[in-house]
């Protein structure tokens, strides 16, 4: 009787082995999925449900997602320098905090009393509670997981983040806006929030890398300006940081002008085009995972450059250019949009390799690559407003690919010092990058 619960337990191991996942961070990623959830839930409807709730129009809703996203591009910056001095576990702590009471805030005294500056200041601020604790998480995942698993611990931790913000929240709320509202269905996101974030800390709470990553004596002060200063003192991370930005910031310029081309041009209408993005979004996911359990074995810099930027540079005029051709067949559209969403992937990598670049600072370079990330949804919509007018979407479309192109140009200086890939079979990120 008791030689079978022996068998189970070393299978278990071996399957989380075979699948790229850390066995103390599993409840980790378990927790941030359910935790994304909660936070994607509001993301397919929040700009109407503000026009009607208090914003009183489109143009006053735009300035308070304009708000929150700014509040989440400056959160996800101090998610890794504050990681760096608190740890991340307190970090994950503070924006899991952050996000339920101003959410509760949000939703139980602001949008009743249709108090426009109320509205936009709790949902601000809320801004920094998801990229403090998912971001906090991440940094956690590097400092803690073993160097040969790097790359398939972070295609796990983007599996969860887009498992959940925005595909499996929007799914979610599709299904009880129509029995219970939206203002309710809003509600609901806490109900997946709150367990999320306590499964995630309390499930790995013994792991690894969850403390003060920093040297003693350096301030919070210190480290926050070092997570810029990085840029300059660490070359080859401010040009990580770049080679970020250029990952994602065609994604949001082609949201500018893409749904008048595919809604409208082409006829696929308003509904064709949003299951096109879903489309995207569904091959990104499951394409997170693949490429970071291929990047540890075919490696880091290759994966990034050849099915990240190029691969990337390739898809983006397929995107365009390819449906264009075929007219009206929309199956054609899909494939290319899902063929768009799995190179995108392919820079799951640059996270990994961020981490490795600035020995004892892996909380500032997380930092500096979050910062990227956030630069990305105003850089592409301002290519756009400069070029569009000027030489139309297809012309749009080819400095898109430009950029990617030479992005992969530019991976072959993202270099790792010697001591960080002395020993990648199991030794832990953090002993690497302290080395």
């Amino acid at each position: 009787m008791s030689a079978q619960p022996a068998a189970n337990s070393s299978t278990r191991p071996a399957l989380l082995d075979r699948l790229g996942l850390p066995r103390p961070l599993v409840w980790g990623f378990v927790g941030l999925l359910l935790f994304m959830v909660g936070d994607g839930v509001e993301s397919g409807y929040i700009a109407p449900f503000l026009a009607s709730n208090g914003a009183g129009n489109e143009t006053h809703a735009a300035i308070i997602i304009t708000a929150y996203g700014l509040i989440v591009t400056l959160g996800s910056w101090l998610a890794g320098a504050l990681s760096d001095i608190w740890g991340p576990r307190r970090v994950m702590l503070l924006g899991l905090a952050i996000w339920v009471v101003f959410e509760v805030l949000f939703l139980a005294i602001a949008v009743p009393s249709q108090n426009y500056t109320l509205i936009l200041i709790t949902y601000a601020i809320r801004g920094f509670g998801y990229p403090l604790f998912a971001y906090g998480f991440l940094v956690w995942i590097l400092a803690g997981s073993p160097a040969n698993r790097l790359g398939s611990a972070v295609g796990w931790f983007y599996f969860a983040f887009t498992g959940g913000l925005p595909t499996l929240g929007s799914l979610m709320a599709s299904g009880t806006e129509p029995i219970i509202g939206e203002y309710m269905t809003l509600w609901v996101s806490l109900l997946m929030v709150i367990p999320g974030g306590v499964v995630c800390l309390v499930g790995i709470r013994k792991a690894k890398g969850g403390d003060r990553l920093a040297a003693p004596g350096v301030t919070a002060r210190q480290s926050i300006i070092s997570s810029v200063s990085i840029a300059v003192k660490v070359p080859r991370v401010g040009l990580g940081a770049l080679i970020r930005v250029v990952n994602t910031a065609p994604q949001f310029g082609f949201l500018v002008f893409l749904p008048t081309v595919f809604a409208t041009d082409l006829g696929f209408g308003t509904a064709g085009w949003l299951q096109l993005i879903f489309t995207l979004g569904f091959a990104n996911i499951f394409a997170n995972l693949f490429f970071g359990v291929l990047s540890d074995r075919l490696g880091w810099h290759r994966t990034l450059r050849w099915f990240g930027c190029i691969g990337s540079a390739v898809s983006c005029l397929c995107f365009y250019f390819v449906p264009q051709m075929a007219g009206s067949q929309y199956w054609v559209a899909v494939a290319c949009a899902a063929f768009y969403g799995v190179t995108l992937a392919g820079f799951t990598p640059i996270s990994v390799l961020m981490s490795l670049m600035a020995p004892g600072q892996k909380g500032n370079a997380v930092a500096l690559l979050n910062l990227g990330a956030g630069a990305a949804t105003f850089v592409g919509p301002l290519i756009v407003a400069l070029f569009l007018g000027l030489i139309g979407p297809g012309g749009v479309t080819m400095i898109f690919a430009a950029l990617y192109v030479a992005a992969g140009v530019a991976v072959r200086w993202l270099r790792v010092p010697e001591g960080a890939e002395a020993d990648k079979s199991a030794a832990p990120a953090s002993q690497l990058i302290q080395a």
